[in-house]
């Protein structure tokens, strides 16, 4: 990493227009799960242009762009994304030209044991600047500590009650999932090219984790909202294993009053994936 903590986050990063349409949210849905019974009318909803609903994880490829990872001088190789959080303000409309404001918020010192860093996107609609969503993206960028920042972490997500859960939805992945899900945005090779991943370590290209993220949203809307993207305000979850395309999903949800918590499992390989996930839900 080429900065010490005050510039990074002192850093401006400048502001970025994208434009999206029914269209890409038609291929985002299709891309995390949702139209697998194509007579599933409340699926539909996510996947036919007649009263378009959009999922709300979709924010998370609007204005997807990893190019701050660059320009402050990440070891990409030893980079991983650990958590995600999402706030929405009200839902995303099934069109719109965007812009998106990206700051580092938080950057944590772990000397040896490397960085974690907070990026926080904001996404403000161009055409009256009323924002839609704050995500942040916490990453933990194992070759680049020792930059003179506090040691400390974010403020730690929940752990999940200890009793049974109150839902359990189950998703299943298609061995193309990947394949469709790229095409939102995220074109890293890890994620399609066999070589590139074995290079990486993995027998066979895995599945982004912000897809697994979607696919746990989907389980979450079903579960808690009817399906209703106006009842979900945030949604946030720790990654903590990949997944392989064409493995089924197995999302144990707890509500507890205005919230609900989750965890998301490969049912395959009873292998936790993500953790101590957290929605909050409209009242």
């Amino acid at each position: 990493m080429n900065l010490n903590h005050e510039q990074l986050l002192a850093l401006k990063l400048p502001e970025k227009r994208f434009r999206y349409d029914e269209r890409d949210c038609m291929l985002y849905a299709l891309g995390v799960g949702l139209g697998g019974d194509p007579l599933d009318r409340d699926q539909l909803g996510f996947v036919y242009e007649k009263a378009l609903k959009v999922m709300p994880s979709m924010a998370t490829v609007i204005a997807f762009d990893d190019s701050w990872m660059h320009e402050i001088g990440l070891d990409m190789p030893m980079s991983l994304h650990g958590e995600q959080r999402l706030r929405l303000h009200r839902p995303l409309p099934a069109g719109a030209e965007v812009i998106a404001r990206v700051r580092i918020r938080e950057a944590y010192d772990k000397g040896e044991r490397g960085a974690l860093l907070v990026a926080e996107t904001t996404l403000v609609e161009a055409s009256g600047d009323d924002p839609l969503c704050v995500m942040d993206s916490v990453v933990f960028a194992r070759g680049d500590g020792g930059f003179g920042g506090p040691n400390g972490s974010p403020e730690a997500l929940p752990t999940v009650p200890e009793r049974a859960p109150d839902h359990v939805e189950t998703t299943p992945t298609l061995r193309q999932s990947a394949l469709i899900y790229r095409l939102s945005g995220d074109r890293n090779p890890l994620h399609c090219d066999p070589d590139f991943a074995a290079a990486g370590g993995f027998p066979e290209p895995i599945l982004h984790g912000l897809c697994t993220w979607g696919h746990a949203c989907h389980a979450v809307l079903r579960a808690c909202c009817a399906y209703d993207p106006a009842k979900l305000r945030g949604f946030a979850a720790r990654f903590t294993a990949p997944v392989y395309p064409g493995e089924i999903l197995r999302t144990e949800i707890w509500r507890e009053g205005g919230r609900a918590q989750f965890r998301t499992f490969v049912a395959e390989r009873e292998l936790m994936v993500l953790d101590r996930g957290l929605a909050e839900l409209a009242p």
